[in-house]
């Protein structure tokens, strides 16, 4: 007999009828379960995963997230040129960004995005051309800014009135002229669902699109400067297209305005397009984002009577997200009553220092058992981390078989884009280490970091030389 769903459960989680099926859209697409019900990814069993690198680890399917970014590219460019112009796609390395990942995404065509030193010195690791990355950030720092210009960068994002100095004295002294952009607030925050809002102007990011004509005459008036164009950001985790397209039809607004005094050659709308972390999403498919993009733009140029610009984009979660698998181990289970209703806490290996997005955004995950398959009913549970904080939960509820007991190992979807990126060693816990799948063979993308590591950067750590005791043998035991 089936049981009732929990009262406790929130209102879009479904009671499974199977708690051993993998929801479709949550995984990357060779998941699957093999004959004795393991999780397998690329090809590797989750638990062959776990006996060789350890939990927790974050896996990438690697064949998910070259395809991903091939087909951004392919379907923007198709959609575009249909219009009469061409798309450009930045991969948004904040979402998680390592040497291979740079090679996967030059090698399926796309431009890398980059906001701070440690990006940009990956991704010149990584084999990247400089003029293909662009530059972000609202505090570039003056080694920042003469690094890129030194090198190359295609294009730095301008995002403050006193940033257009500091950038035009930096290509000046290294002998080049810089293509940069401006990045602008259309007044359209998308995460909000407030698509027509006018008032959030008052965030650190850009300047208030009314100041974009005084801001580009001064960029156009640096001799070291070369503007390409207006950009903008609305948010993040975005379903449907109207947020993007009020946006651009602000934009264009001022674009055609600048017209006037010289050529514009591009319009970059950002990215933020979202993707399932539960069963309940729906993200809108990115063929019908690059369709409804063009339209509205080309209808905007129409209207305007200007000619079409090349319409760059920075997708990031969508590109990897979905392709990431984060692999936990059972410590303790405990049930609870919450006013006569149960819940099962099971707590993990990992949290908080491996995926801060619950605790920082509310943001909610889904899991499953990824070493066995089960008849047990399905009971309600939370997902707790090791942390020291009541708020360290890395899914907030969803359904497991009621048997999940210590020692099982657990799988956490769509966990590719900001887990590792924002990952921190709080409580002392070292880096879960990154590997890839393809193909049945899996591969070190990032090492995790052990004890050793940690203490390495200590300086009150004595050696053994100063006449400490010795901590060889407790320092170095496997990765955390």
């Amino acid at each position: 007999m089936t049981p009732a769903p929990n009262p406790l459960a929130p209102d879009w989680l479904l009671l499974p009828t199977d708690a051993n099926e993998l929801a479709p859209g949550l995984w990357p697409a060779s998941a699957s379960r093999n004959g004795t019900g393991e999780l397998v990814l690329g090809g590797v069993t989750a638990t062959a995963l776990a006996a060789e690198f350890g939990t927790p680890l974050y896996v990438i399917d690697e064949a998910d997230a070259r395809a991903s970014a091939a087909e951004m590219l392919a379907v923007f460019q198709a959609e575009f040129a249909r219009i009469g112009t061409s798309a450009k796609v930045y991969y948004a390395g904040k979402a998680f960004l390592s040497t291979e990942v740079v090679r996967w995404m030059i090698a399926a065509g796309l431009n890398i995005d980059v906001c701070s030193g440690g990006e940009l010195a990956v991704a010149l690791a990584g084999g990247a051309d400089p003029a293909r990355l662009g530059f972000h950030g609202n505090n570039k720092s003056l080694a920042e800014l003469d690094q890129a210009t030194r090198v190359g960068v295609g294009t730095i994002v301008i995002d403050s009135e006193v940033e257009i100095g500091r950038v035009a004295e930096a290509a000046a002294r290294n002998g080049r002229v810089q293509n940069v952009r401006l990045r602008v607030n259309s007044g359209v925050h998308a995460h909000t669902h407030d698509f027509l809002a006018t008032s959030h102007e008052d965030q650190k990011f850009g300047i208030v699109l009314t100041d974009a004509p005084r801001l580009v005459a001064l960029i156009r008036a640096e001799p070291a400067l070369n503007f390409v164009g207006l950009h903008c950001h609305i948010g993040s985790q975005i379903f449907g297209a109207d947020g993007f397209a009020e946006s651009a039809a602000r934009l264009l607004d001022v674009h055609a305005a600048l017209l006037a005094d010289g050529p514009i050659p591009e319009l970059n709308l950002g990215g933020g397009f979202g993707i399932a972390y539960t069963s309940a999403d729906e993200p809108t498919p990115l063929r019908e984002l690059a369709v409804a993009l063009a339209d509205i733009v080309a209808a905007e140029c129409t209207r305007l009577n200007i000619p079409v610009p090349v319409v760059a984009f920075e997708p990031g979660r969508v590109i990897i997200g979905r392709a990431g698998v984060s692999l936990y181990r059972v410590g303790t289970t405990k049930a609870v009553d919450v006013s006569g209703n149960p819940r099962l806490y099971v707590s993990v290996d990992g949290g908080m220092s491996d995926n801060v997005r619950p605790a920082l955004y509310g943001a909610d995950y889904a899991v499953r058992l990824a070493d066995r398959r089960s008849s047990s009913a399905p009971v309600l549970v939370r997902i707790a981390g090791k942390h020291c904080e009541s708020g360290d939960i890395v899914v907030d509820s969803d359904y497991l078989p009621g048997d999940v007991t210590p020692g099982d190992l657990l799988a956490v979807p769509a966990t590719g884009a900001y887990c590792w990126a924002l990952s921190n060693n709080y409580n002392y816990q070292g880096r879960a280490p990154v590997v890839a799948v393809l193909n049945g063979s899996a591969r070190m993308l990032v090492r995790g970091e052990t004890i050793a590591d940690l203490l390495a950067r200590d300086t009150g750590v004595r050696s053994p030389a100063d006449g400490a005791t010795p901590t060889e043998g407790t320092l170095t035991e496997g990765t955390l």
